[in-house]
This record gives C-alpha cells, structure tokens and sequence, in this order.
C-alpha cells in the first residue's frame, strides 16, 4: 500500500516532466575542435598564428558564422478529372418457325443492357512558408576545397514552452560577407528545422483517435 501511495504521488511530477521537458544541453559535438598538441618553449604554436591583413570572417574549424535566415517558399497545385461513358447493348428475340417467340403476344428472349459510368473528382493544394532571423553557427570541418562545414542550434524558452532553430550546411568562404554573416540562400546543402514543443505545440497537434481515423490505413 505504502508503494502504491509513493507510484501515485510521482505521477503528476511524472507528467510535468514529459509535457515540459527541460532545454536539452549544448551539444558537445559542435565544439569537439582539433587542437594540436603545445610546443613548450616553441615560438610559433599551431593554431594561434594571426594574420595581419586578414578580416575577421570564419576561416578554419571552431570559427563562428552568422547565418541570416531569409527562407521563403510557395507552392500552389489543383488538378481536376471528369469522364463519362455510356453503352448500350440490344440483342432481338430468336425465331422459331418463321415466328418469334412470345408469351401472350409479348417477346420473351429479347435483351437489352445499357450501362453508365461518371467519375468528377477535383483536388487544390497550396503551401506558403517564410522564416527570417539570424543564428549563428560553428564550423565544424574545412573540405579539401576550402568550404566550410556549419552547424549551428538555438533554444528558446518562452512562457508556454520551447521554440528551436537548427541549420548545417556547406558555405563557400567568399559567400561570407566582411561582417561575417552569410545569407542562407548561399548555404548548400542546408537543412533548417525549426519547431517547438510544450503548450502551444501539443495543442497544434491531433489527438492520437484523429490521427488513427486519418491515417493511410483506414478504409473509409
């Protein structure tokens, strides 16, 4: 009994913790940077040379970009079917004797078959989304061709829950301007995520019944 009480009194901590979860941690792989090893009593030491006519734009791995974000799409689609068919067949009475067989005067062996079919169907789709603001990311590798690998992740916290932006792709080091920002449009490969969860999130979504009655499965 005693235990039963203990499992009861944890359920509603239990049930905070899985509908606001806590601000996942940096990811440390976004900093795991290469060094090379010290010299001691070295003059120069790899990796802290400084170049006197250099601007400040990210170069080399551990470097921070700024990435502007400047997506914008819209897609429009309708499509509309209509067909139609008739058909008829007719198929007269035998003779028998010169005289067709009937049954008080009325053809009983003839056939006629006519068929109808009609199908209208008609579908629209439109999609609009946009996404502006900046994030900056670190980059993680330099390619034999001198672009940059970035990745980049920012958490908010707001009052009903947690909003996120997450970015890598490839940059081409000229593409990044002399305040050592680049546009996302000049981002190649770039995968952006952004989303949220808590509050506002969950009620955004249908319940686990609608989702099931939408589904590709259903037959109806």
């Amino acid at each position: 009994m005693r235990k039963f009480l203990i499992a009861c009194a944890a359920l509603p901590a239990a049930a905070c913790t899985m509908l606001d979860p806590p601000v996942p941690p940096p990811n440390p792989a976004l900093y795991a940077v290469p060094s090379a090893a010290p010299l001691p009593g070295a003059i120069f030491a790899s990796g802290s040379e400084v170049a006197l006519f250099e601007d400040l734009r990210a170069r080399r791995v551990g470097d921070v970009v700024t990435i502007a974000l400047r997506e914008s799409t819209s897609a429009t689609k309708s499509a509309s079917t209509k067909t139609s068919k008739d058909s008829g067949i007719e198929i007269p009475g035998p003779t028998l004797l010169g005289r067709p067989v009937t049954a008080n005067g009325t053809p009983i062996l003839e056939t006629s078959i006519e068929a109808e079919r009609e199908f209208d169907g008609a579908g629209s789709s439109s999609q609009s989304n946009r996404l502006t603001g900046n994030i900056t990311a670190v980059v993680v590798a330099r390619l034999p061709n001198g672009n940059l690998v970035l990745r980049g992740e920012k958490w908010l916290r707001l009052n009903q829950g947690d909003e996120y932006v997450q970015v890598t792709g490839v940059v081409r080091p000229v593409d990044i301007g002399t305040d050592n920002v680049v546009g996302s449009d000049r981002v190649a490969d770039a995968r952006i995520s952004y989303g949220g969860r808590g509050v506002v999130a969950n009620s955004n979504k249908p319940g686990w019944l609608d989702r099931f009655f939408n589904s590709p499965v259903m037959p109806f």
